[in-house]
């Protein structure tokens, strides 16, 4: 065993399941301080969390995991909670990421069903313990804030000048009107392939949701389809996202009015704001928690941030930028 919290988890799970736990099999880490670990019933495998109280409050899952429940969304049943400890026991949905699966011949059936699972997550706006957060302005300037200080800061250590301040000011603008002048749904805010499982009826399963907020509408697709983990055609991305849009109109979740053009712009654009944020995450993850293995996954956002911003011309400015400011310092540190 590693630490006290871990033979405190064991203790915890002999006692919520009478059985005598060999020593609990790490499953993974994530990226925050949540660690999980697969136990057992006597019957089944079970995976027990440990969540740390001061850094990981477990009241937001476990309302968000009754909700999503009760709309009918895929998640792991929550089988004990001790939430004063941060102890938790929930159904196991098995080893297989989705991620792990995925290739060309697969890609469009696995994420038209991750997709379908959508509009039931946008139903969600409110838990028992109320309504989900919105993300409003000071959420999205905290996120797009990220790649400014964290990125480019502290891990490529660019010289800011006025220019830069000037140019990062009106990109971050439109990021903000984008994102709040679309419709206001349920959002899981993680959406992506290692946050959904595969499981024995390749059903898909959905974990990783307990920062559920009320935000843009596209954010959960474009999430999934412009994934920081792997990356598809524009086509295939446009088709499936498009079928969304269809989706959400016919079952009266968005204005028949909102046409392609519309809906196209609200995805791009919402995507080079998570992409902005994921950057920066990668970069904080690197330097302050010590997890370097995410910078290798900055590149592929830089990527669609620098082919995205070639689509609009209110972003010409902002793609100068990145070629020359941005890129270069990445390439050369």
């Amino acid at each position: 065993m590693e630490d006290k919290r871990e033979l405190a988890l064991q203790a915890w799970c002999e006692l919520q399941t009478g059985v005598t736990q060999p020593t609990l099999e790490v499953v993974s880490g994530d990226a925050s301080f949540r660690r999980y670990f697969r136990a057992t019933n006597g019957r089944e495998s079970l995976i027990a969390v440990d969540c740390p109280p001061d850094k990981e409050p477990m009241e937001p899952f476990l309302a968000v995991a009754e909700a999503y429940r009760d709309a009918g969304v895929t998640v792991p049943e929550v089988v004990a909670a001790d939430t004063e400890h941060g102890f938790m026991l929930q159904s196991d949905f098995g080893q297989i990421l989705l991620l792990s699966k995925l290739h060309e011949r697969n890609a469009r059936q696995f994420y038209g069903d991750a997709l379908a699972a959508l509009p039931h997550i946008m139903d969600v706006t409110k838990t028992r313990l109320g309504a989900l957060p919105k993300f409003d302005q000071a959420l999205l300037e905290r996120e797009l804030g990220l790649f400014k200080d964290w990125l480019l800061g502290t891990h490529l250590k660019v010289e800011w000048q006025p220019d830069d301040e000037r140019i990062w000011t009106r990109f971050c603008d439109i990021m903000i009107n984008n994102a709040l002048a679309q419709p206001q749904v349920g959002v899981h805010r993680d959406y992506h392939s290692r946050n959904l499982m595969l499981l024995n009826d390749d059903r898909i399963g959905i974990i990783d949701f307990q920062d559920a907020v009320v935000g843009p509408i596209t954010y959960d697709a474009v999430s999934l389809l412009r994934d920081c983990y792997i990356e598809w055609p524009d086509e295939l991305v446009d088709e499936l996202s498009n079928t969304l849009r269809q989706r959400l109109i016919d079952s009266n979740r968005l204005a028949a009015q909102t046409d392609e053009a519309q809906w196209q712009q609200w995805f791009d654009l919402m995507g080079m704001q998570r992409h902005t944020k994921a950057a920066g995450i990668f970069a904080r993850l690197a330097h302050r928690d010590k997890k370097p293995g995410y910078l290798q996954d900055v590149p592929r956002t830089l990527g669609y941030l620098e082919r995205i911003s070639q689509r609009y011309t209110d972003l010409n400015e902002y793609n100068a930028w990145l070629n020359e400011r941005v890129l270069p310092a990445w390439e050369q540190q």
